[in-house]
């Protein structure tokens, strides 16, 4: 490259570069300045009409019962977040897998492809009092409720996306004499790859749901349960501060795994899919 084109390039670069950072800026403050006015806006109610806090607790209570009650609220948020990652690690190995073998053949889409709708339409709340009667312990009964809440949003994405793929290449694929492994492997998978990463974003928040809904069908308590407890025991005795403290832990928790998948996607796609290229106009 010459030095008059690397010259006449630089000022273009450069205005990308500060359009990429005013962007990133932009998405960061514009949500923190809303929350913050939401936050003074409450806090303002709170202050001005006089309501007790056992009825609506101020920011300034419910940020000193987050410390106050971190030794107890922490270790039931560690018990939430392991189950709802490993129900969605169970959901993602499941989900690809059962997607698979349903795309291998359209009667065996057919025959087993309901199966998995009916346990997606079916409320988990109606059917956790009998997967807590026949799990070996109620971790495993947790498991298993958020493993069914975020394993169909999975399959269905990736089932579509395996379903999607442009036929002018599968016969381009069978035309060179490539078998069904390979046409999978390095045709479908990758094509299917959008799809998959939005039934992970979906799924994520599934899970994180679905862990908290079965924490509450169980009724576990003691050392090992998780933010549902501690929300429940905080409405039981009134404790509305410490209430909101774990309301607050679990939207955290929320929005931490939105962001990690949403990234994940980002790092999978941003070089080549058309949802995460940048334009110009």
């Amino acid at each position: 490259m010459s030095t008059d084109t690397a010259e006449a390039l630089a000022p273009s670069i450069s205005n990308t570069v500060n359009a990429k950072r005013r962007d990133l800026v932009l998405r960061i403050a514009v949500p923190s300045i809303a929350i913050i006015v939401l936050v003074v806006i409450w806090g303002g109610y709170v202050t001005l009409s006089g309501v007790p806090p056992y009825i609506l607790p101020g920011p300034l209570a419910v940020a000193n019962a987050f410390v106050a009650d971190w030794g107890t609220l922490a270790p039931a948020l560690w018990v939430t977040t392991k189950v709802t990652f490993m129900s969605l690690m169970l959901a993602l190995v499941g989900g690809v897998g059962f997607a698979i073998f349903l795309v291998q053949s359209r009667w065996i889409e057919i025959a087993f492809y309901p199966l998995a709708v009916i346990l997606q339409v079916t409320p988990i709340v109606a059917i956790s009092p009998l997967i807590l009667i026949y799990a070996p312990s109620t971790q495993v009964a947790l498991l298993i409720c958020a493993f069914l809440v975020a394993f169909f949003p999975i399959l269905s994405n990736m089932v579509q996306g395996l379903k999607s793929v442009d036929h002018n290449l599968i016969n381009l694929f069978e035309l060179y004499g490539a078998s069904r492994w390979q046409t999978l492997l390095y045709l479908k998978l990758p094509a299917a790859q959008p799809y998959f990463m939005t039934g992970l974003r979906i799924g994520g928040g599934l899970a994180l749901i679905a862990a908290v809904v079965a924490e509450f069908a169980a009724g576990s308590a003691g050392a090992g349960s998780g933010l549902a407890f501690r929300l429940l025991e905080a409405q039981y005795r009134l404790n509305i501060p410490r209430l909101f403290a774990a309301l607050l832990m679990l939207s955290m928790l929320g929005v931490a795994i939105f962001a990690v998948t949403s990234f994940i996607s980002w790092l999978s796609l941003h070089r080549w899919h058309e949802s995460s290229l940048r334009r110009e106009n």
